[in-house]
């Protein structure tokens, strides 16, 4: 369907980089930064001379929650991925049937009414499918102990057969995750974040480089259908939102980190590109068709051939841009995925050429 056809399975990351050898951090991944089809190659270290003084960040917040949890239905043994916690107090869940290689099988033959036991005497049931798009993730109500704390005692963070073996949480969170006051969390990591370290943190403050906090907390991915993402909650404080428009009528460029960043900040934004505060929940998918409005570029990580997010790459810097990128990740051997090597893709035309003027909404 895209490009790359295939990725091939030597090029998974499966460990993170600080376990790839003696005296490794996070930062130790590469870095290939494509503007228009003109491509280069990089440590990520060299990231803070990469940008300029004036440039801004959009960094995602939220944490990453131990979300996945042994389970039975019936005599069958199942994993339990906690997807999104709803306004109602239910949770949005994936059945999924373990198989010692990350739980990718997705659990066929639910239905509504189906019940789940936990540990701790919890139990849940499965009320309706979350959309008319399948019967992937259902809607789920709990009885017994608290899901929160069942997943605190009995947890994982969710993980998929590409990798070698189960990581600790710490090594899903990055540098920029808080705790949040009503406990919500993402299911999977905000990925793209996970190479800063606070040693490069500090060295882009230095170079005058900002950074702009949002919260989306992402759901469970689709790891067979690559479907366009759930709705999600998000929040783009109201701070957030005047940097991104101060920096927007300056010279700097808006970076997000990571596609969940742009998902927040594109939807708090105007059809004109400025941004208020904002929360709620997000359904937005980012399109070539739709186009973005707020950001310039976007430092994230590799995406399988079918995934979704590559729509939202060539929204912000066109097809023949994406392919070149890509065609250049696997001639020089890049590594794909969560602990893999990131991609900064930039827009070829200066970003404030077509901008409003600021005070349209």
């Amino acid at each position: 369907m895209r490009t790359p056809v295939r990725v091939p399975e030597e090029l998974a990351a499966r460990v993170p980089a600080e376990q790839r050898g003696p005296g490794l951090d996070r930062d130790a991944v590469r870095l290939l930064v494509s503007r228009g089809t003109e491509v280069t190659h990089h440590a990520f270290r060299a990231l803070p001379r990469l940008l300029r003084a004036g440039d801004l960040l959009v960094v995602n917040t939220s944490p990453t929650r131990a979300a996945a949890v042994n389970g039975r239905v019936g005599y069958a043994r199942v994993v339990v991925h906690f997807s999104t916690l709803g306004d109602d107090g239910r949770w949005a869940v994936e059945l999924r049937e373990p198989d010692g290689r990350g739980t990718t099988r997705a659990r066929t033959g639910t239905y509504a009414g189906t019940g789940v036991s936990l540990p701790g005497g919890t139990r849940l049931v499965l009320e309706e499918p979350l959309s008319e798009r399948g019967e992937r993730l259902w809607w789920a109500r709990a009885a017994g102990a608290d899901v929160t704390e069942v997943l605190r005692e009995h947890g994982r963070p969710i993980r998929y057969s590409y990798t070698e073996r189960d990581q600790p949480l710490s090594a899903y969170q990055t540098v920029f995750a808080l705790p949040s006051a009503d406990g919500q969390a993402s299911a999977e990591m905000p990925s793209a974040a996970r190479p800063f370290t606070t040693r490069l943190v500090a060295e882009l403050v230095s170079r005058g480089v900002q950074f702009a906090p949002v919260t989306l907390h992402t759901g469970v991915a689709s790891a067979e259908a690559h479907e366009p993402p759930y709705p999600e909650r998000f929040v783009v404080p109201e701070a957030s939102a005047r940097l991104i428009n101060a920096v927007r009528a300056g010279d700097g460029q808006v970076i997000a980190v990571g596609t969940t960043a742009v998902r927040a900040v594109e939807s708090a934004a105007g059809p004109g590109g400025v941004v208020r505060a904002a929360e709620g929940w997000t359904d937005l998918v980012v399109t070539p068709e739709r186009g973005v409005r707020v950001v310039d570029g976007l430092l994230t990580g590799l995406h399988e051939p079918q995934a979704s997010h590559l729509l939202m790459l060539e929204a912000i810097a066109g097809r023949a841009a994406v392919d070149r990128a890509y065609e250049e990740a696997l001639r020089g051997l890049y590594l794909w995925h969560e602990f893999g090597d990131t991609h900064l893709i930039l827009r070829e035309e200066n970003p404030h050429t077509e901008r409003c003027d600021g005070n349209s909404w």
